[in-house]
Order: structure tokens, then C-alpha cells, then sequence
């Protein structure tokens, strides 16, 4: 049998063809357009989503055997408002998990109703791309639009609906809402209350491997799949990523440099940090999972590279880079603000230690460390609750350099697994799809089965002792800089 995944990510949608062995048979990618209509703010049409989808979908199967696609599923980007209307019409474009206009709304969440009882009610804290201050912006700023919605939903659950007609949701997704009560894997009615909604408003939540519906009729003809066909719940972008490298069970990690950069700790228990720097979230496996999240990473190279410097060759600028752990030039990689650990909207991309003799090298160097010391600083929260990691697992786009896995293996001092596919969350929403139809008793069973390391970066002694010194020295630009931070956002 075939299985579809569907990873809806911010700047495309890439799907991806799987049989039941987990070999890949085909990737297609479809971009679409995001929006800035104002500073701080980021959007995207549903529909566009849709779109590519549907014209994706017929692309990865054209040459397959259509009649053997057995299920689909989705990893897609987490937090994004998606709201409908009583005939399940998008109400407005989404609001997505980079947008930063929620600030008034996060202080009231945090300050007003308090961390402690936002913790208690979910887990969490609010963060400026969460789901619940966007749903408080809406109520706050339009009224209008607020008194129609009748279905709140993620952005890959928009897809499943038009899929299925179903309004379904996962564990994982709902994690990142601050409406659902993680450690009983429910919706919070306290955060309903506090949010002016109804639960009837939100989606029916499933387990990530659990089948939600087939595919409608008119909707299997038109992509020439059979009406038999799965679809499963999927998960968040960065739980399905942990699913299609293998970060399930206990104690395993996985480091994403996508767009965003995460560090996601798989655990089988339920467990907060006090100081809430790292999210906790139900995981895509049925257990929970600790992550830190920094909202550009990979994207801060796309924008030196493209933006900066002017040039798409990144391997070339990247060979010129040679002394690895001696740059005296550092970057602070926030360019959206900041999730993890910091939670400050109103941080700032900064390059700071330039000197007459800085390079080129020097700063495209500083940017690609720059990544890898904000994930120490996720990292460092994470040893401080005694989780104590060996090794990771890496994904992202990011992940197909040499040279970053090696600056990450030495910044963080871990060994690196390098997987034979690094698609991530597409592969991860395929094998969940296979899950849901039966192909194997669990995730954990899959993984074992499909996921194959291919080669592991060691971290060099020497190098891990030189970058402890300049992560010493990283730490504590971002405390200096603060304070000019909220001068210069005013």
C-alpha cells in the first residue's frame, strides 16, 4: 500500500509518497504566497493551502498505482488561527505561529490571569504565536469577525477538513493552542472561559495515529484516489518530524532547523518546567515531549544569503568558513522576535564584535553559530530539570549542510544522528498514516522499522572546549541588549 504525507509548512506545502516498507517513492513541493500586511504581522489564505495541496497530491501520484493509496496524513506549522464560518467559510486569513501582533493580549494572558494559572490550565505560558491570544486579538480588535466564527481550527487541519469534512484536530497541534489541558489530553474549559469560546467551537481532538475519516467522494475523483482512503490527524510540524526520525519513546531528541529551529525532548511522562522556557506538549507517539522553540533559524541563513550578501550558492559562502569556535563575531538569530527561552516579541536580530578585520566568512559564520547557541540556551534549560542527552537526531533544511551539524555536534556537545531521510515531517505524517490503516500496531513499531541512521557527527574535544567559552561570552548579549530592545520597538 501507499501512504500520502502532507507537511503544510510556512512557505510551501511538501508531500511526500511512501510505500509500507517506508521507502520513498516521491516528493513534490508547492509554494505559496505569505503575507506582511503590517510590521510584526504574518499571514496566509487557507484556500491557497488547499490549492496546492490538491495540485500536489496529483502531482506525487501520477505515475503511481492510484488505486493502492491506503491513508494520508499531515505534519503542518503549529499555532496558526484558522476560523470558520456556519457554512465553514474562512472567515479571514490565518494568523500564524510567526505572527507577532499579540502582545497586549499575551501580557493580559500572562500578567492578568497569571503564568501559574495559564500553567496549571494547559502546561504553558502564552507566547505571542500561540492560538489563544490570536483568538483574545480577534475578540479584541474584530468584533465582527469574532461574533461569526463557529469552528476554530490549526492550518493542517483546515486540510483534513477539506479532505474529510470533518473538524478534527491532534494532540500534538492542540498542545500549542494554550486552550487544551495537555496532561489530561483534553480541552481546557477554564482557557475556553477566558477566551469568550465555547468548546462546541473547537475541534474534535484525536490522537495523531487515529483515523478521522475517508476521503469525501467528490474529493477522491477529483485527486483519482479511492473514496477508501484514510486520513489520519496528523500532528504539529515538529511532533511529526520527531515521528519520521524516529524521536518516540523515552528520553530521545531530535533538533529541526527549519524556518523556525526547535530542540524536542520525547518523554513518556508528563512534565513542566517550573519556568515555563520550554514548552510541554503531548507528543504524536500518545506520551508528552518537551521543546524549545526559536522562531528563525534556517530562515536567518536564507536571509543572509539571499536578502544581505545577494547569492543562493550557500555552499560556497560556507567553504570559506574555517576556524571554527575563534569567531569573534556573534549574532543574535531574531529576526521574528523570540520564543524559546526568552519570550520576547520585541527582541532583535543583532550582530555584535565587529571589527576592521571582519569577513565575509566571519559573518555567515556568526549567523549559522548564532542558531546553534540559541538552542544551547534551550538545551541548558533542559539539562537544568536533570534530562541528561547524549545524542540527537537532525532535521530541516538546515541539516543538509556538513558543516552546521558540525558546529551544532560541538555548540551543544552532543552526538549527531544523521537519518537516511530528512523530510521530516512528511515522512512523519506518511508513517502516521500508515498507523491509522492498520499497516503497523504503533509509532514506535514504525520507526523501529523505517527509520535508518546513516551517519553520526562526534563532537571534537578541542572544539567543544572552544565553543564553551564563546557560548559563555553569547549568554550574555541578549541580557545587554534587552533594554535597548524595548527602546528601539516603541
Amino acid at each position: 500500500m501507499l501512504y500520502i504525507g502532507v507537511d503544510l509548512g510556512t512557505s510551501a506545502v511538501k508531500l511526500l509518497l511512501m510505500d509500507s516498507e517506508g521507502k520513498i517513492k516521491n516528493i513534490v513541493s508547492k509554494e505559496y504566497p505569505l503575507y506582511f500586511p503590517h510590521p510584526g504581522w504574518s499571514e496566509q489564505k487557507p484556500e491557497d493551502w488547499w490549492e496546492q495541496v490538491q495540485a500536489g497530491i496529483k502531482e506525487l501520484i501520477k505515475d503511481a498505482d492510484k488505486s493502492q493509496v491506503a491513508g494520508i496524513s499531515f505534519g503542518g506549522q503549529m499555532h496558526g488561527l484558522v476560523i470558520l464560518d456556519k457554512d465553514d467559510n474562512v472567515i479571514r486569513p490565518a494568523i500564524l505561529w510567526n505572527d507577532g501582533r499579540t502582545y497586549e493580549e499575551c501580557d493580559y494572558l500572562n500578567n492578568v490571569i497569571g503564568k501559574d494559572k495559564l500553567s496549571e490550565y494547559t502546561a504553558n505560558i502564552s507566547f505571542t504565536g500561540f492560538t489563544a491570544p490570536k483568538i483574545l486579538w480577534v475578540k479584541n480588535k474584530e468584533p465582527e469577525n469574532f461574533a461569526k466564527i463557529e469552528k476554530i481550527m490549526l492550518p493542517k487541519d483546515y486540510i483534513a477538513y477539506k479532505l474529510t469534512g470533518v473538524h478534527c484536530t491532534d494532540v500534538s497541534d492542540a498542545s500549542g493552542m494554550l486552550v487544551f489541558d495537555v496532561k489530561n489530553r483534553k480541552w481546557s474549559k477554564e482557557m475556553c472561559d477566558i477566551c469568550g469560546i465555547k468548546e462546541s467551537q473547537l475541534a474534535k481532538c484525536y490522537e495523531s495515529y487515529e483515523k478521522v475519516g475517508t476521503v469525501l467522494p467528490e474529493i477522491a475523483k477529483e485527486l483519482g484516489i479511492p473514496e477508501t482512503t484514510v486520513v489520519a490527524a496528523g500532528a504539529g510540524d515538529n511532533a511529526a518530524a520527531a515521528v519520521g526520525t524516529g524521536t518516540v519513546g523515552d528520553n530521545m531528541c531530535n533538533i529541526s532547523l527549519g524556518t523556525s529551529g526547535t530542540i524536542f525532548i520525547s518523554s513518556k511522562n508528563f512534565g513542566v518546567d517550573k519556568f515555563n522556557a520550554l514548552h510541554s506538549f503531548a507528543h504524536a507517539d500518545g506520551k508528552y515531549h518537551l521543546m524549545g522553540c526559536m522562531l528563525s533559524a534556517a530562515s536567518c541563513n536564507k536571509w543572509w544569503m539571499d536578502e544581505i550578501i545577494g547569492t543562493k550558492d550557500y555552499a560556497a559562502e560556507q567553504k570559506q568558513i574555517e576556524k571554527l569556535g575563534e569567531n569573534h563575531v556573534y549574532f543574535l538569530p531574531y529576526l521574528m522576535g523570540e520564543r524559546s527561552p526568552h519570550n520576547n516579541p520585541n527582541a532583535r536580530a543583532t550582530f555584535i564584535g565587529m571589527t576592521m578585520d571582519t569577513t565575509r566568512a566571519d559573518m555567515t559564520q556568526a549567523v549559522l553559530e548564532g542558531v546553534g547557541f540559541a538552542l544551547r540556551d534551550s538545551l541548558e534549560v533542559a539539562k537544568s530539570l536533570g534530562i541528561k542527552l547524549e545524542r540527537t537526531k537532525i532535521c530541516g533544511g538546515g541539516a543538509k549542510s556538513p558543516l552546521w551539524k558540525k558546529m551544532i555536534a560541538n555548540i551543544l556537545n552532543l552526538k549527531v544522528d544523521v537519518i537516511e531521510s530528512e523530510e521530516g515531517p512528511a515522512m512523519g505524517g506518511a508513517m502516521l498514516a500508515a498507523v491509522a490503516c492498520g499497516e503497523y500496531k504503533s509509532v514506535e513499531e514504525i520507526a523501529a522499522k523505517v527509520v535508518k541512521i546513516i551517519d553520526t557527527v562526534e563532537p571534537d574535544p578541542e572544539l567543544v572546549a572552544k565553543y564553551e567559552k564563546r557560548y559563555a561570552q553569547f549568554k550574555e548579549i541578549y541580557p545587554a541588549c534587552k533594554p535597548v530592545f524595548e527602546i528601539i520597538t516603541k
